[in-house]
Formats: C-alpha cells, structure tokens, sequence
C-alpha cells in the first residue's frame, strides 16, 4: 500500500474470504490500529480464531449482500476446505469485479460470476505436471486438486473460455502456487486466448499496479477505500 500511495486509513472494510492463514495473517493487528471493520462468515470467523475487538466483526452470509458507501461487496458460495468460505463480487452497480480465488472446482456459482463480470480476479493456482512430480506428499497433492482445494492452470483456462462474456475487459490471474506454478506457464496457457481482453498475472512477491476502473474502456485492490473512485490492485501470498 505504501509502494502505491494508499493511506491505510482510507481503507473503509475488509472482506474476509476464508480463514486459512494466508488471507488472515497480520488482520488482526492491522484492522485494530486503524480502526478497519472486518466482514466474514460467522464459519470463517470461528474458524479463524481472531482476536478482533466485537465492534470491528461483522458476521455475513455466505451470500449476503453489503453496502460501503457507492459499493455494494456480493458475497459467493464456492467449494474450498474451510469453514464457511465465498468469494466476493463488489459493483457500483454498472461495473462488476470478480474475486474468485481459493475454488476446489467450478461450481455454478463460479460460473455465474465469470459470465457477468468486467473485471475477474481468477485464481491460477498450479500446473498439473508440476503438482504431479514435484516434492509435494502424496496427501498434499490429493487435497489440492480434490475437488475442495484449488483449480489447476487448465481448469481455470476452461473456466475462462467456456464463461467469458463480451463485457469482460480486464482478466487478472492470481494466487499462484511458489512450488507448483510458474508466472510463465500461466502467461503461455492464457496469452494466447487473450488478444481482446487486458491480462494480468498478480505474482506472489509485489504488488500490481493500481488499475483504475474508469479507464476500462479507453485500464484498474480488491480492498475498499475512495468509494467515489473505484481502483483497485492486487497482490496474492500463500499457497
């Protein structure tokens, strides 16, 4: 946020999608000093063991509709080993940006949102080759690709292709594994496809740029701040 210029202050909500470490370390700590509501699932919530004050937890809905400021954040039902887990959806009513990390499969759910978004955040998360010989345990490789953990390379590809819609401008793919993936493989299997959709590939070590949502049609945090001025950028930890 510092890199970007982004007061943490400004940051009116934080939107929780699940309770595995990787998406909550350092909430706590951060969301006290500054003062920064957290929302959640009571499941995530529970599960997650937070030590957050009771006036900065808001317990959502799997698919609960919140309003902050000009921004209504959608919540997604999806399939992934944790207590109550969605992904998000956050419009101003005209523009729609997808959140859809952290999916064991491609649910209906899924699908639905890649079928009416302008800009999709898509999970990426491992080549299939990769997980398959690489150093990983047998129990291990079983839970990512179980069907409850994360959709493969190949499997978001046909997610894309299968779902995409004329509205959809800007494609962000995300939340790459450090042992089973590569920024390369991921720019080979969806540049190809790509020529009339802006691509991104969200690493694991630095932040993108900020991506500002008026310019789509002319470039665009999946964290909450100016609400009168919809930007946002994207940097994915964890496995």
């Amino acid at each position: 946020m510092a890199n970007l210029g982004i007061s943490p202050g400004s940051i009116r909500a934080v939107f929780i999608t699940h309770e595995h470490t990787d998406h909550i370390k350092g909430l706590s700590v951060f969301c006290k000093r500054y003062q920064i509501p957290v929302y959640l699932t009571e499941g995530t919530y529970k599960g997650s063991r937070l030590q957050l004050p009771g006036h900065l937890v808001y317990i959502i809905k799997a698919d609960s509709r919140v309003r902050i400021g000009g921004l209504t954040v959608m919540g997604i039902p999806k399939y992934h080993d944790a207590k109550e887990p969605c992904s998000f959806v956050v419009t101003d009513g005209v523009t729609n940006i997808g959140i859809l990390t952290d999916l064991g499969r491609g649910c209906d759910n899924v699908k639905h949102v890649i079928r009416h978004t302008d800009v999709l955040f898509l999970e990426s998360n491992y080549d299939e080759d990769m997980l398959e010989y690489g150093r990983y345990s047998f129990y291990l490789k079983n839970r990512i690709r179980s069907g409850w953990g994360h959709i493969s390379n190949r499997i978001a590809l046909e997610l894309f292709l299968e779902n995409r819609s004329a509205r959809l401008k800007h494609l962000i793919l995300g939340h790459l594994s450090g042992q089973n993936n590569t920024i390369e493989r991921v720019w080979e299997a969806f540049g190809p496809h790509c020529d009339d959709v802006r691509l991104s590939v969200a690493t694991r070590y630095e932040e993108t740029e900020l991506f500002d949502i008026q310019q789509l049609s002319q470039t665009h945090s999946v964290i909450i701040h100016h609400v009168e001025e919809v930007t946002y950028t994207v940097r994915v930890v964890g496995e």
